[in-house]
This record gives structure tokens, sequence and C-alpha cells, in this order.
């Protein structure tokens, strides 16, 4: 072992991995409950949009093979998107805490600490993650008592405590791969107002080209992004879970896809976060 190195295997022995992992873990989680205004931010806007959106879509949309009364209203159909939604937020917010840790000289005491640099990207990316399917899985569980909202007499979604389930695991890769992905961004930027700049150009995009919004383009080249885009298979994959028709969905991506796609997204930006986290240590600038 080089002098170079201030981090030997035997210090970092001394340190469990999953000891600094929770650490960190649970002051993302401390520091969330101790901002509301993140809670007010990540889920807020989302159930407004939800809301807003679908009463004044409502007479308007019509989904693609979605016929008579098994057809999906607009709110039907932006749930599952809505819960992304969310999810992005909170993704986003708790990248931004990166930035901030190392404005603020937290991220330099942790990076001389004897912990493995691993610990620091699993203890953010699951902190973030963690607030992210709480969040989600609350709106899901909550979303059965807006009812009221919806024109339609009967909901087209199977919100039972099964499907709600199987979206909330769902919903954990996706939280996993975007939290992930934002923290590959604020790793690299200096700035909060830098990594807004991102969010806005790379981030919402990314989420409004997944078909959370709208179910597809005729235009090719939309159609080849969407295509192209791994947070489209999340999100076919959570309304494949939650719609009651899957016939509606003939022209989506198979389940299969969907949760390959969505779990390599997630393994891969886990991946290069750990890789850049070792191999760039010069965060401290």
């Amino acid at each position: 072992m080089t002098a170079s190195n201030p981090v030997s295997e035997e210090t970092t022995s001394r340190s469990p991995l999953w000891l600094a992992t929770w650490t960190l873990a649970v002051r993302e989680v401390v520091r969330f409950l101790r901002q509301r205004s993140r809670l007010i931010g990540a889920i807020g806007q989302p159930v407004v949009f939800w809301i807003l959106f679908g009463a004044g879509l409502q007479g308007s949309f019509a989904m693609p093979g979605s016929e008579g009364a098994d057809a999906l209203s607009f709110q039907e159909y932006f749930l599952p998107g809505v819960a992304v939604l969310i999810v992005l937020f909170t993704s986003i917010f708790s990248s931004i805490s990166i930035i901030q840790d190392r404005n603020e000289g937290f991220m330099q005491g942790v990076l001389v600490a004897p912990v493995p640099r691993s610990a620091i990207v699993l203890g953010k990316v699951l902190g973030g993650t963690a607030l992210a399917l709480l969040q989600a899985f609350l709106f899901l569980a909550a979303a059965p008592l807006l009812h009221f909202i919806n024109l339609a007499p009967e909901m087209n979604l199977n919100l039972s405590a099964d499907c709600i389930i199987a979206a909330v695991m769902f919903l954990f890769w996706i939280s996993l791969g975007l939290t992930a992905l934002g923290y590959l961004f604020a790793w690299k930027i200096d700035s909060v107002q830098g990594y807004h700049g991102v969010m806005s150009v790379v981030l919402l995009p990314m989420w409004l080209l997944s078909g959370a919004f709208f179910p597809g383009s005729e235009s090719r080249w939309m159609s080849l992004l969407m295509s192209l885009n791994p947070l489209t298979y999340g999100v076919a994959g959570l309304r494949r879970t939650l719609v009651v028709d899957q016939q509606i969905l003939s022209g989506y991506p198979s389940m299969m896809a969907c949760v390959f796609v969505t779990v390599g997204f997630a393994v891969a930006c886990l991946s290069i976060d750990i890789w850049i986290t070792r191999r760039d240590p010069a965060v401290a600038s």
C-alpha cells in the first residue's frame, strides 16, 4: 500500500461498510425531517399537477386502445407519472445535499475518515431512495381517497394492497436509479445553481419523455427518444402493476423488459457512482 493512499485496508476494516452506510443514510432522513419545505416541494407540487391537469384535460384525453367504460381518464393515466415525479423531485433534493455537504466541509471529513468510499455512495443513495419511496408510497396509498376528483363512476386502476406493494417494489428500483443518477451529476457540479440547470435540461425532460405525461407521439424522433429513455420502462412497468385492463397497454414494453431495463439502469448508475467516488476524491476544490 503506497503512502499516497490515506485509507489502508487495515483501517478501513475497522469501520464496517454497512455501519458507515447506515449512518449516512439516517443522516439524510433526519435532515429531511427537519426541513418540511422539502416535503411540500417533493409531494405537494406533483399532487397539485395531478389534480389540475387531471381536471383540465379530463375531456380531451383519449388513451390509445382504451374505449367505452374501460377507458382510462387522464387522472388514471397520469397517476403513475405523478408517483415517478415525486420520486424525481425527492431524488433531486437529496442529491443537492451532496453539493451542500461539500461546500460546508462535511464531505471532506467523510472522505478522510477510515471508511470505504463506497459507503459514501450507498449512504447517500439509499437514504435518498428511502425518502423517495416513502413519499411515493404515501401518494399511492392516499390515491383511492381522492377518487372524488375522478369524474368516471369506477376506477380503472387496481389500488388494492397487493398492487400497491408490487408498485412500491417497482418504485424502489426507479428511486434507486434516479437518486444514483442525481448523485452522479451532483458529484461533478460545484454549485446548487448549476445543478438546477442540469435538472431543467436533463432530468425534467427525461421524465416528460418517459410516457408519464403523454402516451406517445406521432413524431419519429420523439418516439425514438422515448424508446431510448430508461425511465420510459420504469413508468411503463409501474403502470402495468396498476392498470386493470392490460390490453390497453399492448403497445407498451413487456413487464420483463421493464424490469430488466429499470434494474439494469439503477445498478449501472450506482456502479458508476462508486467508480467516480473512488477515482476522483478531489471534491474539496
